[in-house]
């Protein structure tokens, strides 16, 4: 099949059927090639068009071996996708296997508009994740970033991509991938619903309240496991496995005893540590050097952790486009700069 090669305007079709009817936007790997260029809203970044990069000889086609990945797709975070974006398929030996999920809290067409215009290449589709599933259910954390309803979609992957999607990796956007995805896609579960790297040298205690730990009907929940660390900004999820389980429904209970009883102080990470903490899949550290952004209440510079690398993670308060634009980078934060395909505004858009 040949990608990107035939204009056409199921784009827009698919737009104005998001518009009306609030259904997944279908899209193609062929771009909209018009001789009037749509100048993003102010508050939409103007992002240069990235390369169109192609399969190697070895790949088949994306019907038969395709590669799900989201991520969510937010106004406040749009640099970073787009620099994540650009890493994924840069490294990648079937970039034009990958299909991407975008969650967004919002029809918001000059997202979807800069998007397509920055990858016109690209394979994705876009869900409006509904806020009103977490109305109610979200307490107060320590960094307001984690309390956007956005945050949460993760817990409801499983209700919103297609239900013949088995299998997808969840990544957050500030992520810069430097390793072929493929080798994360295919690592084997062993029959676990999740698999992300795990931190057993983490002190656990410390992501709970003493009001857990003392009441120990609550803190129970991990007798019989070995509950270890794992950040959700990278996780390969069994969707069906998800499904079949009520893991939605499990997690969501947390949450509902969470604003009963103040049990932990971080967004959305928390009860996806206690449904899951000590029964995933554990893969090399390589895939989440996290924690590049600081601690979630300064983001002070941070080291990378020794060893080799294949994903890097800017989680916690720090940001590097941020920090670059603010000419105060962290040393971690020239890393991300050669994925960042931001243009000032100043500059006019080019065909």
């Amino acid at each position: 099949m040949a990608f990107g090669k035939q204009p056409s305007l199921l784009p827009f079709f698919g737009l104005l059927s998001f518009l009306l009817l609030f259904h997944p936007i279908a899209t193609t790997t062929t771009g909209v090639r018009l001789n009037v260029v749509r100048k993003p809203a102010p508050e939409v970044p103007i992002f240069r068009e990235a390369p169109a990069f192609r399969n190697g000889e070895s790949c088949g086609s994306i019907e038969t071996d395709p590669i799900h990945v989201s991520m969510t797709l937010d106004a406040n975070y749009l640099r970073g996708t787009m620099a994540a974006i650009l890493s994924i398929l840069q490294h990648s030996t079937c970039p034009e296997n990958i299909s991407f999920h975008f969650l967004c809290a919002r029809f918001e067409p000059e997202l979807f508009s800069s998007l397509r215009s920055t990858f016109p290449y690209l394979n994705f589709k876009v869900y409006r994740f509904d806020s009103n599933r977490v109305r109610g259910k979200i307490s107060k954390s320590i960094r307001q970033a984690l309390d956007q309803p956005l945050n949460y979609a993760r817990i409801y992957l499983s209700d919103i991509i297609p239900v013949d999607v088995n299998r997808i990796i969840y990544l957050d956007s500030d992520i810069v991938m430097v390793d072929d995805i493929a080798k994360l896609w295919k690592v084997d579960l062993e029959g676990k619903v999740v698999a992300a790297p795990e931190y057993c040298h983490a002190n656990f205690t410390k992501y709970f309240t003493d009001t857990f730990w003392s009441d120990s009907d609550l803190s129970g929940t991990f007798e019989g496991r070995k509950p270890c660390y794992f950040n959700t900004g990278v996780m390969v999820v069994d969707v069906g496995k998800w499904r079949e389980g009520g893991y939605t429904q499990k997690v969501e209970d947390w949450m509902g005893v969470q604003k009963q009883k103040r049990i932990y102080h971080l967004g959305s990470l928390p009860p996806f540590l206690l449904v899951l903490a000590g029964n995933i899949k554990a893969v090399d550290h390589r895939w989440n050097q996290h924690g590049l952004g600081g601690d979630n209440l300064e983001g002070k510079c941070r080291s990378l952790h020794p060893g080799p690398i294949s994903l890097l993670h800017w989680s916690g308060k720090g940001k590097p486009w941020l920090r670059l634009d603010s000419r105060k980078p962290c040393n971690v934060d020239h890393l991300w700069a050669p994925y960042d395909l931001y243009r000032s505004s100043s500059l006019s858009l080019e065909e």
